[in-house]
């Protein structure tokens, strides 16, 4: 016997018919809810198919085809119904007095945690005499459905004078963004700054290298066996790096590093301006610095020119070089194992060699734009 047409035809309205394409293909569609969608648009479109017709082409079994064809007459919906169990423990207010205690600071209630955990929501919920008591593994479940996580957290800055950060920060963005032409014309930009205190750390016991089923090994005691300030600026155009290690933090040991690598570097490439993009740091403050650069200009019978551009206070995310530091303090510094500082020393001019073999600029894509916009509602 043959399966026999469907006995009731449907005809959706444009506005459903438009509704169940748009489950069936936006990505975020449960699967579940895509396919019960695209049974009731073939059931719209060939309205003179049978079941095993409908079954095939939505790749289901015919008794799943029977189910939410008479599902969509009955109700005119593609959800479940709702399941039978137990009634529920915990009421809605209860679960929002909980949500709400994990997005305060345990602080407020005069707990001496600075962030919440699961156990610790739990334990301080037990003492609210309006909420029942509640395992932590429920309030985990509660808030990962809010996508609540209070036990991490991460550090911002507020700016609090917007005005003058843009105008210090505006210039800067904009040698970012014209690094490349402006070296062309003769200006050469240079992000410089130092990276204070690198420690030669001798641990007890050499690293043991990775082997199979085991990560690289690193010895927990070791010995200090001194520190080193590394110099460092970065051309802005290329990628390009240049550094030069001091054992003490001055003003004497900074100037010499420009004098002896950037000016000298200056001058082989044959440009007429430097521009220094600098933070707020003590061995170029602005009191001595631009003095010392006029004095060098001078000695070279002008024939380099200098600008400074300073970074706006607590701002060194806005310093490239600093992005140039967290790669030497990954694939450098940690772990560390030096004998001594000269060993130290070696490996860093080392690492720099080694990166300026295949160095780029960085991708920077923080314009004056998004910064603007950003400080708009501050104005």
């Amino acid at each position: 016997m043959h399966d026999q047409p469907s006995q009731r035809s449907l005809q959706l309205a444009p506005h459903e018919l438009s509704q169940l394409q748009r489950l069936v293909q936006a990505h975020r569609t449960p699967q579940t809810i895509a396919h019960r969608a695209h049974l009731i648009e073939i059931w719209h479109t060939h309205p003179d198919w049978n079941t095993k017709q409908m079954a095939r082409a939505s790749h289901h079994h015919e008794s799943w085809v029977r189910k939410w064809r008479r599902r969509w007459n009955e109700t005119h919906s593609l959800k479940d119904l709702p399941r039978p169990g137990a009634p529920r423990r915990f009421s809605s207010e209860a679960r929002a007095q909980v949500t709400a205690l994990a997005c305060s600071l345990p602080r407020s209630h005069g707990i001496p945690l600075t962030h919440w955990s699961r156990a610790e929501l739990a334990r301080h919920a037990a003492t609210v005499p309006t909420l029942p008591e509640v395992s932590p593994r429920t309030i985990g479940r509660w808030l990962g459905e809010e996508q609540i996580r209070p036990w991490r957290f991460h550090s911002w800055q507020h700016i609090q004078d917007p005005e003058t950060f843009l105008q210090r920060a505006r210039p800067v963005l904009w040698l970012y963004e014209h690094a490349r032409s402006l070296l062309q014309e003769g200006t050469w930009v240079v992000c410089v700054d130092e990276k204070t205190s690198i420690q030669a750390r001798e641990a007890e016991q050499a690293p043991r290298p990775t082997l199979r089923k085991h990560v690289l090994h690193q010895s927990p005691r070791y010995h200090r066996r001194g520190a080193l300030h590394l110099m460092a600026g970065l051309s802005v155009a290329d990628g390009l790096v240049y550094g030069k290690c001091a054992s003490r933090k001055r003003f004497i040991d900074f100037a010499a590093f420009l004098q002896t690598v950037l000016i000298a570097e200056a001058r082989r490439r044959k440009v007429h301006t430097v521009a220094f993009i600098l933070d707020n740091g003590t061995t170029h403050a602005p009191k001595r610095f631009p003095r010392w650069l006029e004095e060098q200009s001078l000695a070279l019978d002008k024939q380099l020119a200098f600008q400074i551009y300073w970074l706006p206070t607590n701002a060194s995310w806005l310093d490239q070089i600093e992005i140039w530091f967290s790669l030497l303090q990954r694939k450098l510094l940690q772990p560390n194992h030096f004998a001594n500082t000269d060993e130290l020393q070696q490996a860093i001019l080392d690492f720099i060699v080694r990166y300026n073999q295949t160095a780029k600029p960085l991708k920077w894509s923080y314009t004056i734009e998004k910064l603007e916009h950003k400080l708009a509602s501050n104005f």
